[in-house]
C-alpha cells in the first residue's frame, strides 16, 4: 500500500503531456468536455481492477477505502478532531467533530454525510474534505457515519441523516455551534441524504438548514439518459456500480419512486434551504445535480451551481493527486462559508 501510494503520487507529478501518454495518448472527450489528464490516468488504471460489483461487500469496502486513501490529500493540521457517538434510531452513531484552530464563541456548523452509495465509505472517506470545510468556513463540522446497506436497507440511512441533523441542532450550544447558522451537506450519497433531510424538515414544519451543500448528488434514482448514458463507463462511478448500489439499498424497485429515494420527485420545493450544488463533467450523476438545481431555482430557492467540467465523480477525495480537484474543494468551501455567513 505504501509503495503503491508513492508510485501513484509520483506519476501524478509528471508533466501533463507525459501523463496523457501514460493514459492512452489521446484526451477523453465526452459531451464536449475534456477530461483532466490525471483523472484520465486514474481511470485507465482503475479499469484494470475488478469491479466492486463482483466482490464480497467487505472486500469492496476495503478496496474503495484503500483506493481513495492513495488519492486524497492530508487533513488540515490546524483543525482539531474529536471522535464520539451520538444516539441514532438504530443505535449509537459514530461521528467525527472538526473544530478550526482558535475557535471562540459559537461558530457556524455543518452536518456532513460521506459518499459511497449508502453501501461503502465512512468517516475516513471525507476526512480531508471535512477538515477543509472546517478550516475555510471557520465552522464546526460534524461528520456522520450513518448505517450502510445491505445490512441496513432503505430507509435506514435516511433515518440516520434526519436524526443526526436534529441531534446536532438540539445540542448546538454544547458543540459550540450557532444553530441559526447550521448547514448540511454531503457528496454523492451524502448529497442525496442532505436533500432528503431538507425535504423532511419542510414536511414536518421544522426550521431549514442555513444552507444545503449537495456535491454530485443522486436526486432521482429512476433517471435514464443524459449523462447516465454518455458517462456510463466512466471511472469511478459507472452505471453498473450505481445500479449495484441501488440493488443493495432498496428492498424493492418500487421504493425508487419514494421522495426519500428520489427527492427530485417532490412536487413542491419552495421554502427549502438555499443550495450550493456542484457536479462533475464526467459523472453519471451530472445531469441529476443540474436538474435539481434548476428545480430549486424554479421554486424560488437561491442556488449556486457549478460543474467542474474536467473532473469525475468523487473528486472531493482526490485533493492529494489532482490539483483541479483540490482547487474545486477549496472553492466549494468558500461558497459554503459565504452561505453560512
Amino acid at each position: 500500500m505504501g509503495l503503491q501510494k508513492l508510485i501513484v503520487r509520483t506519476l501524478m507529478k509528471l508533466p501533463e503531456s507525459w501523463i496523457l501518454k501514460l493514459a492512452g495518448g489521446e484526451p477523453v472527450v465526452i459531451d464536449g468536455r475534456t477530461m483532466d489528464p490525471r483523472v484520465q490516468l486514474l481511470a485507465a488504471q482503475g479499469a484494470k481492477a475488478p469491479s466492486m460489483t463482483t466482490l464480497p461487500i467487505e472486500e469492496a469496502r476495503k478496496n474503495a477505502d484503500d483506493g481513495l486513501a492513495m488519492l486524497d490529500g492530508k487533513p488540515r493540521r490546524t483543525v482539531a478532531v474529536l471522535n464520539r457517538t451520538i444516539p441514532g434510531p438504530g443505535g449509537d452513531l459514530h461521528v467525527r467533530v472538526y473544530t478550526p484552530a482558535g475557535a471562540t464563541g459559537p461558530l457556524p456548523g455543518i452536518v456532513y454525510y460521506h459518499m459511497g452509495g449508502c453501501v461503502i465509505g465512512g468517516l475516513e472517506t471525507c476526512n480531508t474534505f471535512c477538515s477543509i470545510l472546517a478550516d475555510d468556513c471557520r465552522a464546526i463540522v460534524v461528520s456522520v457515519d450513518y448505517r450502510l446497506a445491505p445490512e441496513n436497507k432503505f430507509p435506514a440511512p435516511m433515518e440516520d441523516a434526519i436524526s443526526s441533523y436534529q441531534w446536532v441542532a438540539d445540542n448546538a450550544e454544547a458543540l459550540g455551534i450557532d444553530n441559526t447558522r447550521l448547514g448540511i451537506g454531503g457528496d454523492s450519497a451524502g448529497g442525496w441524504l442532505s436533500a432528503v433531510v431538507c425535504q423532511h424538515r419542510k414536511k414536518e414544519g421544522l426550521p431549514q438548514p442555513k444552507a444545503q451543500l449537495l456535491i454530485y448528488p443522486a436526486t432521482d434514482v429512476t433517471a435514464e439518459g443524459g449523462s447516465r448514458e454518455s458517462c456510463k463507463d466512466v471511472y469511478p462511478l459507472t452505471v453498473e456500480i450505481m445500479d449495484w448500489f441501488m440493488d443493495q439499498v432498496m428492498n424493492s424497485p418500487d421504493e425508487k419512486n419514494d421522495v426519500r429515494a428520489s427527492p427530485a420527485k417532490s412536487d413542491d420545493m419552495s421554502g427549502l434551504a438555499p443550495a450550493i450544488i456542484t457536479t462533475a463533467g464526467f459523472d453519471v450523476l451530472r445531469d441529476q445535480g443540474e436538474a435539481y438545481a434548476n428545480q430549486l431555482r424554479a421554486a424560488g430557492v437561491p442556488v449556486t451551481y457549478r460543474c467542474y467540467d474536467s473532473l469525475c465523480h468523487a473528486y472531493t477525495a482526490f485533493s492529494g493527486t489532482v490539483p483541479a480537484a483540490k482547487a474545486a474543494c477549496e472553492e466549494i468551501a468558500r461558497d459554503m462559508a459565504r452561505a453560512l455567513g
